[in-house]
């Protein structure tokens, strides 16, 4: 019996692609709150998963060497939290002199809008009444919003261990399962590409997490060389921006700067910060990331602001800092599969080189010159 293989014109390729894509999406944006924990947990059991080999190595129990595991990234995160808190209470206390500091800089500017471009700076006063005003309004209608999405994050934080002691146990059942369901043709084939992706996608991973620690240190020494207040908090909330490109970095800088034309006499520190932020970034991208978080990942600016985006619009701020690591690991499997290697290239930022050709016709005219 000799089977036909229907080949689809171009525009149904097309249009299957498209609504695929729009289901893949919906499903993503409907299960958000059961997928979210999940894709964190994938996350965090694959960065621990090398811990975890190395504790089975020394002869200790898979399930006692998953919980050290754990207690020990417990006592991690427990560490970095506290110190967080203790530099938000100190910048909670200083806050009324900030406000009062941004009260004086906006009378100021008010005053010199009003001389330079004859404004009245009554209407420039109702203007900010009415604009602070509507974002208390706005802001006292999600209050409810944002009670949920604590109660929600409270859960998850409860529901993410679980997941990564599970996943960690299940890890050589959960592996068999990939290599038995895409093993039709070659198993050999198949098992290469698991292990491959695998062993890449950890150290992409890891190399984020050392990317984090190395960009946190450098922002906080370069603030602390400045003597800009707060240094430590402002530190680690830029690298924890820092893992959303472009969008992230405008806004860990847009913080330091603030704080140093509220704290100090002179806005020319804010201009030293973004010149020592600016530095730090150039050695971020051309030394941490290539040499550490491996450029081969690296998705190109086009992708990376389009699925920061999308990522808010299906997940919320969750989304923004899981789209990037996603897509990555989703090019890893571009990369490892040969009739999806084309995508991965799309999602890359490897630029072929500029190839100018000249048209066959122009070849064959005969420029005679006198």
């Amino acid at each position: 019996m000799i089977k036909k293989v229907i080949e689809l014109p171009f525009y149904a390729k097309t249009a299957i692609i498209f609504v695929g894509l729009i289901a893949i999406l919906s499903i993503l944006f409907i299960a958000k709150s059961i997928l979210v924990p999940i894709v964190f947990a994938i996350i965090v059991a694959t960065v621990l998963h090398p811990v975890v080999s190395f504790f089975t190595r020394l002869k200790i129990n898979r399930v006692i060497a998953i919980i050290i595991t754990l207690l020990l990234t417990a006592i991690t995160l427990f560490g970095l939290c506290a110190l967080i808190f203790s530099q938000i209470n100190r910048f909670s206390a200083t806050w009324p002199t900030l406000v009062e500091r941004f009260s004086a800089i906006s009378d100021g500017s008010i005053a010199w809008i009003s001389n330079n471009f004859d404004i009245n700076p009554r209407k420039i006063h109702e203007w900010i009444t009415k604009t602070v005003n509507e974002f208390i309004n706005t802001s006292t209608a999600v209050i409810g919003q944002t009670l949920v999405i604590v109660g929600n994050a409270i859960v998850v934080l409860f529901l993410i261990p679980v997941y990564v002691f599970l996943l960690l146990f299940y890890q050589p059942l959960l592996r068999e399962f990939i290599t038995r369901v895409f093993a039709s043709g070659n198993q050999v084939q198949v098992s290469e590409i698991v292990s491959q992706t695998k062993s890449v996608i950890q150290r992409y991973l890891v190399g984020l997490v050392i990317e984090a620690v190395l960009v946190a240190i450098l922002d906080t020494s370069a603030l602390l060389v400045l003597g800009i207040d707060y240094a430590i908090l402002l530190g680690i909330i830029g690298a924890i921006l820092n893992v959303i490109p472009y969008i992230g970095g405008l806004v860990a800088v847009a913080l330091p700067m603030a704080v140093a034309i509220a704290t100090k006499t002179t806005p020319l520190y804010a201009i030293y910060v973004m010149v020592a932020y600016y530095l730090i970034q150039l050695v971020d991208n051309n030394y941490i990331v290539p040499y550490i978080v491996a450029s081969k990942v690296k998705i190109n600016a086009l992708f990376s602001i389009i699925v920061v985006f999308v990522g808010n619009a299906l997940w919320g701020i969750p989304g923004m800092f899981l789209s990037i690591p996603l897509m990555a690991i989703i090019k890893l499997f571009f990369d490892h599969i040969e009739p999806l290697k084309p995508w991965g290239f799309l999602l890359g930022d490897s630029m072929p080189p500029l190839i100018l050709e000249i048209n066959p016709i122009l070849k064959k005219l005969k420029i005679k010159t006198k």
